[in-house]
């Protein structure tokens, strides 16, 4: 399910974001027209995407995701309707990948968790997903890379 989770430093990573506090139930219909939010504004700009989209949640309920989604970019983006540029700060982050459908990523962050607790780590309140293969690359949600990041504490 997943990789062999590590522990790298993510560096500070520039990103054009729209920020989205939505009930979980909403995720699916929300998701997809954010993404093509993001990347009509980046068009209008001349500024490419490096890579896929990422999800980077701040906070989650039971009941609600409260996140950024976004784009690393090489260019600061303009702010244009929802879209506002930002950073993923820099992190010590314990790091995996999950292989499969994005149905299967609560069970990966189970896993995930386990392994951080397991290893003795503290973790942040925050954690980010990069969607690297997905429906975007290929149609078989057996081909979809999720890397999962959490940020430690200390």
């Amino acid at each position: 399910m997943i990789d062999t989770p590590h522990l790298t430093d993510s560096a500070e990573q520039i990103a054009a974001l729209i920020h989205l506090d939505i009930p979980r139930a909403d995720m699916m219909q929300a998701f997809g027209p954010a993404v093509e939010e993001l990347l009509a504004a980046l068009r209008a700009q001349g500024i490419a995407p490096q890579g896929a989209a990422f999800a980077h949640h701040l906070a989650m309920t039971p009941e609600r995701f409260d996140f950024d989604l976004g784009f690393f970019v090489d260019t600061p983006v303009v702010a244009a309707g929802r879209v506002r540029p930002g950073v993923l700060r820099a992190a010590r982050v314990a790091r995996t990948v999950y292989h499969g459908p994005y149905e299967g990523l609560p069970d990966a962050w189970g896993e995930f968790m386990r392994w951080i607790e397991t290893h003795g780590h503290a973790p942040a309140a925050d954690l980010w997903e990069w969607y690297v293969v997905g429906p975007h690359l290929s149609p078989n949600p057996t081909d979809w890379r999720t890397e999962l990041n959490r940020p430690l504490i200390g």
